[in-house]
This record gives structure tokens, sequence and C-alpha cells, in this order.
């Protein structure tokens, strides 16, 4: 019984409802005395106003004429009812698609959007032309010693005025992972001429002996400078190596070896007296005394593991004639296949009818080739 009252008191508060739309529909439909009264009243409004309400009016239109059903703005459309809406005193009468609140509402973020703009801090300098961008990177590609501030005061004397982060930014673009001081390979190569390594060859005789061999061998030439074998390397036999090593004042200025401690005081002191700077590689890098690693394995390779050492007299004479091969016969990579103490003879031309000799050494190990007299 409830129920079934309040489901007529429903359907009695819609039917309400609905009657009363359609009055309101049919009371603020435009009549023919209020469209009478409304021209005359506009016949005594100023032209321009009238002028800013038709294009109200106008882009109300065209938003009705691009939608389907429910009319849909976009910023544009905003930003164009809020600029005509400000020239117009009436504007609220004028407003069919929108509440007023509404576009009061589009009216300050329009506000905030324009203020922000206005009241942003504009940074940075000037844009530089592709000229002085292009001088700034060929300087620092043609001078990898100079910093930003060389190069801005490179271009000072030619009076162009750039700041030093600038010339940093393009720096980077040209120079990448620049290290910050010279590398050890740089080193190497520009004071080879200046540098000698030494190093301990360590051989089992056949009676499983052990000797070491000590060489020091010239960077620049690949020349073996010296040789010596013991059963005992003490640090005094060391020292008297690196002395017969370096008669008549025949020295280097730097001296490479490793953290051996067979490396004693006594050879400290001896290289100090010739005026020798000593370089010590660090712990686990046979890469930083590359060129003496690779002359120690190529003694093996090419000498050491075919024979069977007797004796340390044996040893001794089997590697002073590899390193007279080394030294006088042997072509090297790494100076462009060059013998690091090359013949004084010039090589016969081969069209004089001469014919090549050829002389086995180290046993038959290796042979040497030449012009036969």
């Amino acid at each position: 019984m409830l129920k079934t009252f309040v489901n007529g008191v429903n359907s009695l508060f819609a039917k309400g409802l609905a009657w009363f739309e359609r009055k309101l529909r049919i009371w603020t439909q435009p009549t023919l005395p209020s469209l009478v009264l409304d021209t005359v009243g506009d016949l005594r409004r100023d032209k321009s106003e009238l002028v800013w309400e038709n294009a109200l009016l106008r882009q109300q239109l065209i938003v009705m004429k691009r939608s389907v059903k429910q009319p849909k703005m976009t910023n544009t459309d905003r930003r164009i009812l809020v600029v005509l809406a400000s020239r117009l005193r009436a504007w609220q009468s004028a407003l069919l698609l929108v509440k007023p609140n509404t576009l009061l509402q589009w009216h300050k973020q329009l506000f905030k959007l324009v203020w922000r703009r206005k009241s942003a801090i504009r940074v940075g300098r000037p844009h530089l032309s592709e000229e002085t961008i292009a001088l700034i990177k060929r300087m620092a590609l043609d001078n990898p010693l100079w910093g930003a501030e060389r190069i801005r005061g490179e271009l000072l004397k030619l009076d162009v005025h750039v700041c030093k982060r600038t010339i940093q930014k393009y720096i980077r673009q040209v120079r990448t992972n620049r290290p910050t001081s010279q590398t050890w390979t740089t080193f190497v190569h520009n004071h080879a001429a200046d540098i000698w390594a030494c190093d301990f060859l360590p051989v089992f005789s056949l009676f499983f002996k052990q000797y070491f061999v000590f060489f020091i061998i010239e960077l620049a030439s690949r020349r073996v400078i010296h040789l010596g074998v013991t059963d005992a390397p003490t640090d005094a036999w060391v020292a008297q190596q690196l002395r017969e090593a370096t008669p008549f004042d025949q020295k280097p200025k730097y001296l490479i070896r490793d953290n051996d401690s067979k490396f004693g005081q006594q050879f400290a002191r001896v290289a100090a007296e010739t005026s020798i700077k000593i370089l010590k590689t660090p712990i686990a890098a046979p890469n930083a005394n590359a060129i003496c690693e690779r002359f120690l394995e190529s003694v093996r390779h090419e000498c050491l593991d075919h024979l069977l050492v007797l004796s340390q007299r044996h040893l001794h004479r089997m590697v002073k004639a590899y390193v007279l091969y080394f030294n006088q016969q042997r072509p090297h990579q790494g100076i462009d296949q060059s013998i690091p103490i090359p013949s004084q003879t010039v090589p016969t031309n081969p069209n004089q009818g001469k014919t090549i000799q050829a002389s086995p050494i180290l046993g038959g190990l290796h042979t040497v080739y030449q012009w036969a007299a």
C-alpha cells in the first residue's frame, strides 16, 4: 500500500516537472512583441557594441555547427569568447552556450597564462653564429692541450666575445673522454728515446734448477742494452748490472721496473748517482711495461722453449747469441720492420746477378738472409 502511494507521488512529481519545463521553454522563446521591442532598443545602442555582440553570437554559432550533440569548446574557442566578451558591456545576455561564471573562469585562466609569460625570467645569451661555433671546435681539435679559458683568450684576440661555459659546451662535442693528464701510452711514445726498461726472466734447467736472466732494453730502438744471468739475484748483483749497462755516462732519463723485491736500496742508489729516474709500474699491470714483457715472450718462444738448459754458462751463451740476433738481424713490427742495430753496409742491388745467402743461427732455430759477397 505504501509502495503504491510512493510510486504515485513520484509519478505526479515527474509529470509536474515536465509541465514546468515545457512552460519555461514557451516563456523563454522569443515572441514577435519581444523581437520588435529588442530591435527598437538596438537602434539606440552604439554601432561598435552591436558589431562585438554579433561577433560573439557568430562565434557561438560556429561552435554549434561544428558539434553534433553537445557543443565542444577548444582552447581557441574559449579565448575568442573571452576577448569578444571583454569588448561588450552586455556580454552576459549574449551568452547562449555557456554560463557567465564559466566565461569568468576562462578569463582567469587566460589572465594567469598571459602574466606567467610576461613575468617569466628570460635568461641566456645571444645565439652564436655558425662561423664562431666552427672556429671554437677547430681550435679545440687543433690544440688538444688548450682549455676553455685558453680558447677564450684566442677568441678575444679576434674580437670574438664568448663566455667560458659556452666554449666548454662545444669543446665537449669534439673531445670525448678527454683525459685530465697525459696518458701512459702517450708518455712512453713521446719519451721512448730516453726510456729503458728492465725485468727478470725466470728459467728452469734440465735438472730443475732455477736461473734468472736480467734484461735492459731501450724502448725507442728495441735494442737490448744489457743482459745478465744468475741463480741468486740479490740487490747488490742487480745494482752491478745497472753499473755495467751505463758506462761512460751512457744512461737513459727514465728506467721502468716493476715492484719486485730484487730491486733494493743499492739499485736505487746507483740509479740516483747516474741521475736516472725510476718509474715503477703498478701492481699486476704488465701492460705498463709492455715492450719489455713482449721481448721476454720472444726470448721464450723463439729460443728457450726449444732448448734444454744444462747450466748457467750454457744459458748465458744461448741467450747472448739470441740477443745478438735480436739486435742485428731480426726485424721488429714496433719500429716498422726495422732492425735495432742496422748494418752499416749498403745492400747489393739484386739486378747485379748476386745470390742470396742463408745462414742458420741458434742451431737452426732461425735463419739469416743476406746478399752473398
